[in-house]
Order: structure tokens, then sequence, then C-alpha cells
């Protein structure tokens, strides 16, 4: 069986030096103008490196070498590496965060920001008088549910696959190690990696995703995204929480994660047929990490405004007066 990984934190361990720019491979000089001209490169064809300071011409090129071409048993292979790294950390908010424990207020807060916009302008009331429903993609040991989610939703499932993490979340979220109402609880603990699990059709109001998706591959991502539209209650939205690198990606070797730009994340929303209703960059984190970007992601196509444009119109004579 494949196993993924579907943790509570990134790489934030990852001490190597990314560069400012990663360079797309240089065409002829004859050439360029003309290539370059017809079709700009888009964020998957442009140059990455992984943790070893390997360069990578693409994102095709690094992923090939990584979970081959079809080859179910390399991508189990890159599946099982991820696990076993996370099965070796301790189940702590140190632990899952990768040695910057430090970091969780200023992660709680600036989410607890982002999803009371949502909230607010998402659903009557900011959802008070509905029953609301989440799903924790990555839960680990419930750090996200515990500080956060359980708070506004009245039922938060739990989504992941290192099986000491998903323990110690069912004890870190028992009622009696809770200040919340009866009416707020951890209803189901899914011990399942994100790329293979399916949700009950129209169970939830968002689906929380954070610091997991970067195990994914890229065809893996776009599957994930397609089935659990079906787990989204009308109106509902995805939250996706996430390191960005600069440009292209960066692969750390370690763990079997990547690092996506906002560019690249940007075309795979697209063929995920998803929009962003709103994005917002984390504040407050040590200066060496990777920064971190919130999109609020929706299946329907966000409203231009009330009114409609104004049809252009161009090279139509004028009448001078």
């Amino acid at each position: 069986m494949d196993t993924g990984r579907a943790l509570s934190l990134p790489s934030l361990g990852s001490h190597f030096q990314i560069p400012d720019l990663f360079l797309a491979p240089k065409l002829p000089a004859r050439r360029a103008r003309t290539a370059l001209a017809a079709r700009p490169l888009t964020q998957m064809e442009i140059g990455g490196l992984d943790s070893d300071g390997r360069e990578f011409r693409n994102a095709d090129e690094m992923w090939r070498e990584e979970v081959g071409d079809g080859d179910h048993q390399k991508k189990s292979q890159w599946y099982n590496k991820g696990i076993n790294y996370w099965e070796g950390v301790e189940a702590t908010v140190d632990g899952v965060l990768g040695g910057y424990g430090h970091v969780n207020e200023a992660d709680i807060k600036a989410s607890e920001e982002f999803l009371n916009t949502i909230l607010a302008e998402r659903f009557l009331d900011a959802g008070r008088g509905r029953h609301l429903v989440t799903l924790d993609c990555g839960s680990g040991i419930g750090r996200v549910t515990k500080n956060l989610l359980i708070r506004y939703f009245n039922e938060v499932d739990l989504l992941e696959p290192v099986s000491h993490f998903l323990e110690s979340a069912r004890v870190n979220l028992a009622p009696e190690n809770l200040m919340v109402s009866e009416l707020h609880r951890a209803a189901n603990f899914y011990c399942v990696p994100l790329q293979e699990f399916t949700p009950d059709a129209e169970r939830y109001d968002v689906i929380w995703v954070q610091w997991c998706i970067g195990h994914l591959a890229d065809d893996d991502f776009i599957s994930f995204f397609k089935r659990a539209k079906v787990g989204l209650k009308p109106g509902g939205l995805f939250v996706l929480k996430e390191n960005i690198a600069k440009t292209g990606f960066v692969l750390d070797k370690e763990d079997k994660s990547i690092t996506r730009s906002d560019s690249y994340f940007k075309e795979l929303f697209n063929q995920c047929g998803l929009y962003i209703y709103k994005m917002k960059d984390q504040k407050g984190f040590p200066d060496e990490l990777f920064a971190v970007k919130m999109y609020a992601l929706t299946t329907e196509m966000p409203r231009q405004g009330n009114k409609p444009r104004p049809k252009r119109t161009t090279n139509r004579p004028a009448i001078i007066r």
C-alpha cells in the first residue's frame, strides 16, 4: 500500500541556502528570442534545486528522477521514505515543527485572523448559527485543531498517516484536555495518507491543508483536490497554508517533500479547477525559514464585481466637435 506524509509542519529544519533565482535552461542565442516570445516559460518549466545543491532544469526532470514515469514502485518508495522520516520524529509541538516550536503562536494567530475573515465573508453571521465541520489534513498531533479549529468548528476530523502522531492527537483532543463546550469535538481520526483519502460527500464547510501538500507529487496533488471537492458543502472552501519558494521549487531529499513557488501553486490550482478567493502572507517567522502563504480556494469562479466592465473599443473613429 502506498503511504504518504500528511504532516503538521513543513521542512523547517532545512538549512541549505536558496539562490534568489533559479534559472531556466538556456537556449541557443539565435533561438532564444523567438522561442520565449512564442510562449513564456511556466513555473513547472523553470529550474529548481534540491537540499544537496543539485540543480534541475525543470520540475518534470525532478519528478521523473524521484517518482518515475508511471513507476508505481518508485512512487511508493518516495512516499514510504517521507513516512519513515516522520515516524522518527517525537510527537511534540517542537518535534512536528522541526525544532521551531516557538513559531506556533505566530502561526496560530495569523491563521485565526485569516479564518475569521473567511467565515465572516462566506457564512451568514460568520457561521454562528450553523453546524460547522472541518477536516484537518496533515493534522499531526492535533496542534492546529486544538489551538484553532476546534474553537470555531463543531466537528473536526483529523487526517494523518503517521500513527504515533495521530494517537497523540487523540489524547490531546480528549474532552478533558480541551477548553471548549460540548458542542465542539474531534469527531474522526483517519490514519490515511492524502493521496489515498476520499472524503464523505458534502461533509465539510472548510478543508484545512497545512504543511503537508509538499509531500505529494504533482499528479497526486491534483487528484487529491479533485476528490476532496466532493467533500465540500455548497459554498465550502479549502484553506492551504504552505511554504513558498522564491521561484521554481526546492526538493528536500531528507523527508521527501517539495517547496513550490507561488506561481507553481497557481498553475496546479488551475489544473485542479480551483480559484483563489483570498490569500495572505504569514508574518512573524524567523528570517531563515521559507516564506509562508495562506490561500483560500473555492470551486467557483470569484465574482468580478456587481457591475460588468464596459467593453473597450479600440481604433474606433471619434467624432470631432
